[in-house]
C-alpha cells in the first residue's frame, strides 16, 4: 500500500500543521523541531509559517521548504 499524501493543510498554533490526508486521514504534525538553520529557520516568521500550501505530496512553503512525505504521515498524531 502506498503512504497517504497530503490534500489539505492548515498551519495552527505553535508551528503545527493540521493535515488531511488523501484516505480521509487527519493528523497534526509538529514543525518546530526543524525550525532551525537559515534555510528552516524562515518558518518562525508566522506569517510565513502561515504560507504553506500542499504540493501533491507533501506540504510546501513559497521559496521550496518542504517536508519528507513519510515524515509527515509516519510522525503526526491523529486529530479527531
Amino acid at each position: 500500500m502506498l503512504r497517504p499524501t497530503v490534500i489539505e493543510v492548515k498551519p495552527i498554533e505553535n508551528y503545527s500543521l493540521l493535515l488531511k490526508f488523501d484516505n480521509g486521514e487527519c493528523k497534526k504534525f509538529d514543525v518546530s523541531p526543524y525550525i532551525q538553520g537559515s534555510w528552516f529557520g524562515m518558518l518562525k516568521d508566522t506569517a510565513y509559517f502561515k504560507s504553506v500550501k500542499p504540493n501533491g505530496y507533501s506540504v510546501e512553503w513559497a521559496d521550496g521548504q518542504d517536508l519528507c512525505p513519510d515524515e509527515l504521515y509516519y510522525s503526526s498524531i491523529p486529530n479527531n
